[in-house]
């Protein structure tokens, strides 16, 4: 790849697009062929310029580029870790409003008076009732119920599901969904599973501005906007609450579609892959105390001050990192939530953690990154704090990504000579005294048969499917066929639909990842896709 702009603007107000692109241009590479004639441009700043347009500043970095667009640490090419499988999910997929309720409904339907009720009305959460102002609902979960239980069992809860989620089920287009119209239409047989031992898991937001990680009860449903990692252990929730598993994070997972700035924690590609430090004892003790802290900090601070959200903290922590004057409700913010005893814990934290994997070197720029050193008085300092910081920054990425990889692949070897950390032993190999590398059970999908979806994409000359040619058609055309599939499909076999060895082919994610965020597909725990 001689040049590449990874994520660019594509706005056309006629054909009703606004969606991110990426471009390349690939030669045959010589002898002579050197690093500093290989450009990528990534976007700095960008703003409107009319109806059609967007202004953009890009930055530009000679080096070899990767296949992810990338210059520098070959991130994607790190391989998921036997060590960190089979604990991390997406969250349930309910599959339909009615079976949501409000605490005042949930008693009407025997919460609290009809023994047993509270096994199957849980406490639920979704991306915005973490990050946002939570909306104190419950779900009604009957997994493990027979229709015919729930009816005998439990009247009130089949009298609910039976008029407010079975009409909607009896057009679904899946048998299975249509069949099992009482229970939720992903049922997360394996999540269940895994955190079936355990009083409380991690879970972090699929997509949001700030990647952070907290303990939730294991008596909440977390949505399939949430990313649930079955573990309990505070050392894993301070590794991964660190600047280097975000990092990691960001450069693994990116933004999502349109919505820049919100950034995609995708479970396979950022958590799997990502390498954790072999802690002492002593190290391990002191990050998971911070953690505690950090974890309980936060929580105790929205519950006194309920209009808190931790968007509005984070942004906060960011602003006095550089420094940067706070608006009257940020101070307010900063109060009420304890910003600086929330920054505080993140430094130590970071710093910890650091140490953890042998890299305290990399401790100078990380002051420097978190504003702990080069804290300025005034104004007039201001500029060139931020020159310092964001130097720092791209030197400690940089850094910090290289020895990530080197991590991941040393640890791969290890776990291909039977050597793997796993990060829950107890579960990931109750029985075996000899470590082996652990598989990731997988969900199992209905056979599609693709006849009639097909026929109606031939092209009349050639009878061949065809790709249209138009931004609207391709979105179109995407998103009938998985509505036409009704289960998951494998990139791969949408691609072979209309051509195996197309050029445009480049340009289905981008276009998946718009229907995902129009909220008409989205992407399953196996990386398919399926329409909503």
């Amino acid at each position: 790849i001689k040049f590449a702009i990874p994520d660019h603007p594509w706005v056309d107000s006629a054909q009703g697009a606004a969606v991110r692109i990426a471009m390349t241009v690939g030669v045959a590479r010589t002898a002579d062929t050197t690093a500093s004639e290989l450009l990528l441009l990534t976007s700095e700043r960008e703003s409107e310029a009319d109806v059609d347009a967007r202004e953009v500043t890009f930055n530009i970095t000679r080096g070899t580029i990767h296949a992810d667009l990338t210059v520098g640490a070959n991130v994607s090419g790190a391989v998921a870790l036997g060590a960190n499988a089979a604990i991390s999910f997406r969250g349930h997929e309910i599959g339909g409003k009615g079976f949501i309720v409000t605490r005042d409904e949930a008693k009407k339907l025997g919460l609290g008076t009809i023994p047993n009720t509270e096994k199957y009305i849980r406490e639920y959460r979704h991306g915005r009732d973490l990050t946002e102002l939570p909306r104190d609902v419950l779900v009604i979960d009957l997994f493990g119920l027979s229709d015919v239980e729930v009816r005998k069992k439990f009247p009130l809860l089949y009298q609910r599901v039976n008029g407010f989620v079975k009409p909607e089920r009896d057009h679904n287009r899946m048998a299975s969904v249509k069949e099992k119209w009482w229970l939720h239409r992903r049922l997360r047989a394996e999540l269940r599973h895994a955190s079936a031992a355990l009083k409380r898991y991690i879970a972090t937001v699929e997509t949001a501005k700030h990647r952070t990680f907290q303990f939730l009860d294991a008596t909440i449903l977390p949505d399939n906007m949430l990313i649930a990692i079955a573990v309990d252990d505070a050392f894993q929730l301070g590794v991964l609450s660190s600047f280097i598993h975000a990092q990691w994070a960001l450069a693994q997972g990116g933004s999502l579609g349109v919505y820049i700035g919100n950034i995609r924690y995708n479970k396979t590609r950022c958590f799997e892959t990502f390498p954790f430090p072999n802690a002492t004892p002593a190290q391990r003790t002191r990050i998971r105390d911070l953690a505690e802290e950090l974890d309980q900090h936060r929580k105790h601070q929205q519950a006194l001050h309920p209009a808190l959200t931790l968007t509005g903290m984070y942004n906060v922590l960011e602003k006095i990192k550089t420094s940067t004057t706070l608006t009257a409700k940020e101070k307010t913010i900063h109060e009420d939530g304890l910003v600086a005893v929330l920054k505080s814990l993140h430094d130590q934290l970071d710093r910890e953690v650091l140490g953890a994997y042998g890299w305290a070197d990399l401790v100078p720029l990380m002051d420097v990154v978190n504003g702990v050193s080069g804290h300025v008085s005034n104004t007039a300092d201001a500029p060139a704090q931020l020159s310092a910081q964001s130097t720092a920054k791209q030197q400690l990425n940089a850094m910090l990504l290289e020895r990530l990889v080197a991590l991941n692949t040393t640890r791969t070897a290890e776990e291909k000579s039977g050597t793997v950390r796993w990060l829950r032993p107890d579960y990931q190999a109750p029985h075996s005294p000899d470590v082996t590398q652990a598989s990731m059970p997988t969900q199992g999908t209905l056979d599609v048969d693709m006849d009639e979806t097909i026929s109606a994409m031939i092209d009349s000359r050639s009878g061949k499917p065809i790709w249209p040619n138009a931004l609207a058609a391709q979105i179109r055309a995407l998103a009938d066929l998985l509505n036409a599939a009704g289960s998951p499909m494998a990139l791969e076999d949408i691609a072979r639909i209309f051509g195996k060895r197309s050029a445009w082919q480049a340009s289905l994610v981008p276009l998946l990842e718009s229907l995902e965020a129009m909220g008409r597909a989205r992407r399953t725990d196996d990386d398919k896709w399926m329409s909503l």
